[in-house]
Formats: C-alpha cells, sequence, structure tokens
C-alpha cells in the first residue's frame, strides 16, 4: 500500500530498543510474501517477528513469552479475529503492557477487515497514517488491481499472484471501478 505503517512499527520498535526495553512484534501468518515471521517494508527494511494464526490466543502467547515485554507491536492487524482483539485489551488492562496495532481499515470493496472492525470499536486511541491518492486528495481506499485493471471482485483476503493494491481517495476508487 505504500503508506509507510511497517515503517512506522520498525521505527517504535527501534526507539523502545534503544532504551534497551523489550519489544515483541507479532505479525500475520497469512502474508508470507517476505517470508513468514518477517515484518518487511517495500524498501526492504525487515525485522524478526512472531506469527499469529487465526487459532493463536495473543494473551498466552505474550505471557508465555519468557519476559515481561515493555511493547508489543502487531504487523498487519487487520488479520485478527474479534476473539484475538479482545485478548490484546486483555493484554493491555491485565498485563499492563501497551499494544500498538498496525493495518488497513477495509479491504479493496470498503469492507472492514474483522480485525480492524473490533480494533476500531475497543482502541483507547486510533492514529491514521496519511497516504496520498495520485490526484492529489488524501487516499482512504485499497483498489485492487488484477494484471493492471481495478476490480472489487474477489476473496476479502488474497496475497500474491497477479493482483495488487493501489492507495486511492473514494473519488478515484469510484472512477477505476466504474470504469
Amino acid at each position: 500500500m505504500g503508506s509507510g505503517k511497517t515503517i512506522d512499527l520498525l521505527k517504535v520498535a527501534y526507539n523502545y530498543e534503544e532504551r534497551d526495553q523489550k519489544v515483541i512484534i507479532l505479525t500475520s501468518g497469512i502474508d508470507d510474501r517476505y517470508g513468514l515471521g518477517k515484518v518487511t517494508t517495500r524498501i526492504g527494511l525487515q525485522k524478526d517477528a512472531e506469527i499469529f494464526k487465526q487459532d493463536t490466543n495473543i494473551y498466552n502467547l505474550v505471557r508465555d513469552y519468557g519476559y515481561i515485554a515493555d511493547c508489543i507491536l502487531i504487523d498487519e492487524a487487520q488479520f485478527l479475529n474479534k476473539k484475538q482483539v479482545e485478548e490484546i485489551s486483555d493484554i493491555v488492562d491485565k498485563l499492563d503492557i501497551p499494544v500498538i496495532c498496525y493495518g488497513l481499515r477495509a479491504d479493496f470493496r470498503l469492507n472492514f477487515f474483522e480485525g480492524s472492525k473490533y480494533l476500531m470499536e475497543i482502541a483507547d486511541k486510533i492514529e491514521e497514517i496519511k497516504t496520498i491518492c495520485e490526484c492529489g486528495a488524501k487516499a482512504t481506499c485499497n483498489m485492487r488491481l488484477i494484471d493492471g485493471k481495478a476490480t472489487n471482485k474477489g476473496e476479502q483476503i488474497l496475497i500474491g499472484g497477479n493482483d495488487s493494491y493501489k492507495s486511492v481517495c473514494r473519488k478515484c476508487y469510484k472512477k477505476y471501478i466504474e470504469g
């Protein structure tokens, strides 16, 4: 998407670690474009991460990690499920560890991802990372391109293949989708 979510996550990790504080980084096992257990930016910056899957208990993973973390960072948070979002709130409320999640709000059909929906409902704070559309407006939509053509058809989660994604404003999204 090019919005800098992963760069921001790596920057936060660096700031904690520079102060000798411990960070646990989690990422989804769904996206393996750069290798499983890797948080990687489009410009090639990379850091190892723990993988979460749909059946991973995030609370237990963090609690049993072997040390008390100073912060939990989650990449690809849109792939969390409702139960995992509740577990994250328990990490904050019961373990007193801050959790910062990075992810997309909505898919290429403009529908919430499950994880994003529930994070938006219970998050203590929400910060938007701004991206600019090709027309200069604020990009708010993720447009799927298959073989260079915009589409709003297909599975919500499709990684790899001939598809790519582009950040656009709602007006440009409609223009491309409607042809």
